[in-house]
């Protein structure tokens, strides 16, 4: 028998590219078994080859390495059919990983097909050395070869299928398992080659073939490349699906978020005034497929302003919170609790009859009566709720919700705390007020609002100082209408943003006009609510209006009122601490009716007080109202600020206000308010032993001065 002997380098590269070709092969089956549609199959054709070369290499550098006393040469066409059927082994195996399901059935059927396979590749590749006379095999060492071929194979598809998800510490399992792996192969082979025998006087019939030196550098370095630019390829792809998903799983949640913010609100988590329209839809669909009906319920919180104005929207946001989740501890699952605007909320519930919609709004009135204890405070609000009842009060869901308005409205007027079904007769209050929006919205363009000026005197009776604007509407129809029928509705609706920059205009463009008439002292003051308070454009409005008119910024005081002021006094102080920079003087109105704290009262850059008329008319000597009204004048000359008491109308008011040291006063016994024209003909025609206007005679305005 020829002697063999073997190569120890390239013995080390065929163990090397054993292990790599078990990496390649596990990392291959992970990428099938994750991929679908095209980009798995290219995976299973493209791992197949890379990963049937690598074993029939390791296979073909195991036997270069082995040598004879003859030369030794490989025929190319029995070599490129080993090739082959790796290949197809590999194919099969990684078929079998990427099903979703590995019994044990299947686990032994693969690994007898692809361990046979494998054998095959091997003792092809020692037929392709074409001996004359042929290689002597012994048959235990054949069996056994072929017996570690399958069961590597069954090692091998057992491992793969279990490591193809990934699994915490994926790269260090699959390289520990490539080992195992890559020793079970190597295994095969030596086994394999220790079963055959070269009978003395051998000859190789293909040693004219593939020369063995070169072949070997080739099929090393050839393998090697194609491996890692396997590896690297899967590797970057990994990365790149893994950045796709996070991608994907962003965008979801960033959908997810957008479509929570676009359908609930923001603050209590409730669906908004798109969802509930869509909910409506249904429900109208499903009573009108079923013949049943529904009741939409309006509620609206009564006392809410008031908490909010006093307490700060912080506190009244923790009360809207707290208002919910009572609400909806007293619907159904089923039920559509919507919040549509501030501390407005709508009801949507399914209902046998009317009895059942009057049982569950005295249930939500009830819930909402007991006190919200916030913080260190006591709140208590109450619910008003208006009912429409589908389908005798609508046909559709703009009308339901309308007709719920009108009737919550009707439950305010009639003492709030309750709830009332819809009448046709609410439907005349619903749409005078739609009507009187929308002639607002024309009143500025169709100039309609007006002025009137309430004369401020220098205590006690005179020479005026200056005017308050007072804003009235000229309605077409309904004749000259006071603050208190619109303004509300202005403000609930934003338009009193151009009604307010209208005033701020026409009050600084009447002052103007009166300085050239030679009044160059007077003054006006321009009252601001809260709404327009919160303009970010606010400073330049005001600017704009001064400096188109020519008017000196200490000639016009910008009045806020003391819960506009205390709503958030940080913001309050920055604001008017822009405005009294310019040189506009600020005022704040119906001091003692809210909750200033002294510490942010003496950091407010005013100038001046309003005593809130209120105070004033109950007021005489030694009662509560006298003491408070001392005491608001005490703090005032101590903060060295100005004071004006509003609705001054007796001559004991006058004297006692004047007594205190109030510098201003104003109100009926002075004056009432006046147009423009009433002011210039007071002020041209006083009359002997008066100031500078008389008491004038009653305004078409009765209102408190």
């Amino acid at each position: 028998m020829l002697v063999g002997s073997y190569n120890p380098i390239l013995v080390f590269f065929s163990f090397v590219v054993a292990v790599l070709a078990s990496y390649t092969a596990l990392d291959m089956a992970g990428r099938v078994a994750t991929s679908e549609g095209r980009a798995a199959r290219l995976w299973l054709v493209g791992g197949a080859f890379s990963m049937g070369l690598g074993i029939w290499s390791m296979h073909f550098i195991g036997m270069l390495a082995f040598s004879l006393p003859i030369s030794l040469g490989y025929d190319p066409l029995i070599t490129a059919v080993s090739l082959a059927i790796a290949i197809g082994a590999s194919a099969l195996a990684l078929w079998l990983v990427c099903q979703h399901e590995m019994p044990w059935s299947r686990l032994v059927q693969g690994a007898l097909l692809i361990g046979v396979g494998i054998a095959l590749m091997h003792y092809s590749g020692m037929a392709a050395l074409r001996m004359q006379p042929g290689i002597d095999y012994h048959l235990g060492w054949l069996t056994a070869s072929v017996l570690v071929a399958v069961l590597a194979s069954g090692a091998a598809l057992w491992l793969a299928f279990r490591l193809r998800a990934n699994l915490h510490r994926m790269r260090l399992w699959r390289g520990l398992a490539a080992l195992v792996m890559g020793l079970a192969i190597a295994g095969m082979h030596y086994t394999g080659m220790a079963a055959a025998s070269f009978p003395e006087g051998s000859f190789c019939g293909a040693s004219n073939g593939v020369d063995t030196n070169w072949l070997a550098l080739l099929v090393i370095v050839l393998t090697l490349a194609v491996l890692a630019i396997t590896l690297i390829v899967s590797i970057l792809d990994a990365r790149l699906q893994s950045r796709t998903s996070v991608l994907a799983s962003s965008l979801e949640k960033a959908n997810s978020e957008l479509m929570q913010l676009a359908l609930h609100d923001n603050l209590t988590r409730l669906p908004n005034r798109l969802l509930l329209e869509d909910r409506l839809s249904q429900a109208l669909k499903v009573s009108q497929r079923e013949q049943s009906c529904f009741a939409v319920m309006f509620m609206d919180l009564d006392g809410f302003k008031a908490v909010n104005d006093a307490y700060g929207h912080h506190l009244g946001d923790q009360l809207l919170i707290g208002v919910t989740e009572r609400l909806r501890a007293c619907v159904r699952a089923q039920d559509t609790l919507a919040r549509l605007d501030g501390d407005e909320f709508v009801l949507l519930a399914a209902i046998t009859g009317p009895d059942d919609a009057a049982t569950l709004a005295a249930k939500l009135v009830q819930c909402i009566d007991e006190p919200f204890v916030l913080s260190r405070y006591s709140l208590s609000v109450s619910l008003s709720i208006g009912i429409a009842v589908y389908p005798g009060d609508g046909e559709d869901g703009r009308d339901l919700l309308l007709h719920a308005d009108a009737a919550m409205y009707h439950t305010k007027s009639a003492g709030r705390n309750g709830y009332s079904f819809f009448e046709a007769s609410m439907n005349a209050n619903a749409a005078e007020q739609l009507q009187l929006l929308h002639d607002l919205r024309l009143a500025v363009a169709n100039g309609e609002l007006r002025l009137h000026y309430q004369p401020k005197f220098e205590a006690p009776a005179g020479p005026v100082r200056g005017f308050e604007a007072l804003l009235r509407w000229q309605h077409p129809r309904r004749g000259l209408l006071a603050p208190d029928a619109f303004l509300p509705l202005a403000e609930k609706t934003g338009l009193i943003i151009p009604i307010g920059r209208w005033v701020l205009n026409e009050a600084c463009r009447q002052l103007r006009e009166w300085h050239q008439q030679g009044f160059n002292h007077w003054t006006v003051a321009v009252n601001l609510s809260a709404v327009q308070f919160e303009q970010p454009d606010l400073l330049g409005m005001v600017t704009e209006a001064i400096e188109r008119h020519c008017i000196a910024p200490h000639l016009l005081t910008i009045e806020v009122t003391e819960t506009v002021a205390m709503r958030n006094p940080e913001t309050t102080i920055e604001t008017l601490e822009r405005l009294t920079d310019l040189g506009i003087k600020a005022s704040i109105d119906d001091f003692g009716t809210g909750y200033s704290s002294l510490l942010y009262l003496k950091r407010l850059p005013a100038s001046e007080l309003k005593i809130d008329r209120a105070f004033v008319k109950e007021m005489s000597v030694g009662n509560e109202d006298s003491v408070i009204v001392s005491a608001i004048i005490a703090l005032a000359q101590a903060l060295k600020l100005e004071v004006v008491a509003e609705g001054v109308e007796t001559t004991e008011q006058q004297a006692f206000l004047t007594g205190l040291g109030c510098q201003t006063l104003q109100g009926f016994l002075l004056d009432r308010p006046m147009t423009p024209e009433q002011v210039s003909q007071r002020a041209l025609q006083p009359q002997p032993g008066q100031s500078a206007f008389i008491v004038a005679e009653p305004s078409l305005i009765a209102e408190p001065s």
